[in-house]
């Protein structure tokens, strides 16, 4: 009987070690933190073994494979002498997709997955398919495929999940565009994290499609390079792509036997340079899968979009505040201040992944009259923004943030919460600093 051993009871971790359970195998699974009350439960259900506060390694180290969760480094003392003694790593996706047969949509990159994804997922529901959701959003991927299967699959896959894939293949891959982050977990060099994103054109054919935005430099010097054997659909702002904006309208045309999809660009439910991108990515998609043209016309229409994402909250005093809690780059940040149309106050700080601030320089000058960083240590964002003599307030949590916000606006403002950073020195993750800003200024 194989051995698989779980590293990470997380929502991956437990989809995998119960996907594992229902084939024959001999499962434990260890989480050197708390396992929460949920996932102990569902291992429990499942008769799994489970330890939590610690891995203890005789447990461990005589396993056939590990199913890692993608927050655990590969630098982790345990995973180095997994891989010293040639123990097989794998990702739950790479487990997963060994039992289901099912089409794979996957998506990457340094911004615009979430809503990406959620766009395709929208649209295939809409086509009444049979459709998952899953990776760093949805449900476990493992846990779809044991409890209830599905044709097709949508999954925004991150580079750390991406890391320990090996076998599997997306039919259609996806990726949106690569600038630096999470450089800290890749040796702080940028030509590791572009290789990781590069992995989700691993084992594709000719049969099989890969969709990128034709601008990106990162990836037009990649693809020259590595010559992907997918069928190549490129997106961008001129007609010489299969989607592209003509000025008016956002059209996707990715086959020559299907009339040109044509949509005012007045009329797309998402905003924006960035999420005009998204869509044409999201609409090649749903043209390669068959989805009727009118179908993605209605969902470009009418989704309403990722919370967390450019998520308005409220007016208070004539004053705007969108949540961006799920900027967490630079770059993402940088769309989302290419969007405001009003002076801003931009709330930013958290957990630097070695960013380079400078990329945001510009339109900080251009749009924003007020910084507020949050943080358990602003060092690196006074040093940067104020030789820039940007005006700025140093605050250690979001409440005196929000409060600082509040007092700095004017009428005609926009408070714009987009971190450029993680979210794990004050919060669980960007969702909990995204609901604790809402609930902040709702109680302004």
């Amino acid at each position: 009987m194989k051995r698989i051993v779980v590293l990470g009871a997380g929502e991956s971790g437990t989809g995998a070690a119960i996907l594992a359970k229902s084939k024959g195998m001999d499962v434990f699974v260890s989480d050197m933190g708390t396992i929460s009350p949920v996932y102990q439960a569902l291992l429990d259900q499942h008769q799994i073994a489970w330890e939590s506060g610690k891995h203890t390694p005789e447990f461990i180290l005589n396993a056939d494979e590990v199913i890692k969760s993608p927050g655990i480094p590969l630098t982790a003392p345990l995973v180095k002498q997994l891989i010293e003694q040639g123990t097989p790593i794998l990702s739950e996706i790479e487990f997963a997709a060994r039992f289901t047969r099912a089409k794979m949509i996957c998506i990457t990159g340094s911004n615009g997955k979430t809503t990406t994804t959620s766009l395709i997922f929208d649209m295939l529901r809409r086509a009444g398919l049979d459709v998952g959701l899953a990776g760093n959003i949805g449900n476990s991927l493992a846990l779809q495929v044991a409890q209830a299967d599905h044709a097709y699959y949508v999954i925004e896959l991150s580079s750390f999940q991406l890391d320990n894939c090996y076998d599997f293949k997306a039919d259609i891959a996806i990726l949106l565009n690569i600038t630096p982050d999470h450089l800290d977990r890749y040796d702080h060099q940028f030509q590791n994290y572009v290789d990781a994103k590069f992995r989700i054109t691993r084992n594709q054919t000719s049969k099989d499609a890969f969709i990128y935005w034709s601008e990106d430099p990162v990836l037009n010097r990649e693809i020259a390079r590595i010559q992907p054997q997918a069928t190549l659909y490129p997106f961008g702002s001129n007609e010489q792509n299969v989607a592209y904006t003509d000025g008016s309208h956002l059209v996707v045309a990715s086959k020559p036997d299907v009339a040109p999809l044509r949509v005012p660009l007045d009329e797309l439910s998402l905003k924006g340079k960035h999420n005009q991108l998204n869509s044409m990515a999201a609409g090649v998609a749903a043209q390669i899968l068959n989805i009727h043209n009118d179908v993605i016309r209605e969902s470009l229409q009418q989704f309403a979009g990722v919370d967390h994402r450019l998520q308005y909250v409220a007016t208070i005093r004539g004053v705007r505040y969108i949540n961006d809690s799920k900027a967490t780059n630079v770059n993402s940040c940088w769309y989302a201040l290419e969007s405001m149309t009003t002076p801003t106050l931009l709330i930013l700080g958290g957990t630097d992944k070695g960013n380079d601030y400078s990329e945001i320089d510009a339109l900080v000058q251009e749009k924003c009259h007020t910084l507020i960083f949050m943080g358990k240590d602003n060092s690196k964002l006074i040093q940067h923004f104020g030789a820039m003599g940007m005006k700025y307030i140093s605050t250690d949590n979001l409440q005196d943030a929000v409060q600082a916000a509040y007092q700095s606006a004017n009428e005609g403002d926009t408070v714009l919460l987009s971190p450029c950073c993680a979210s794990f020195d004050l919060f669980k993750n960007y969702e909990d600093r995204g609901e604790q800003f809402m609930q902040a200024v709702r109680t302004l």
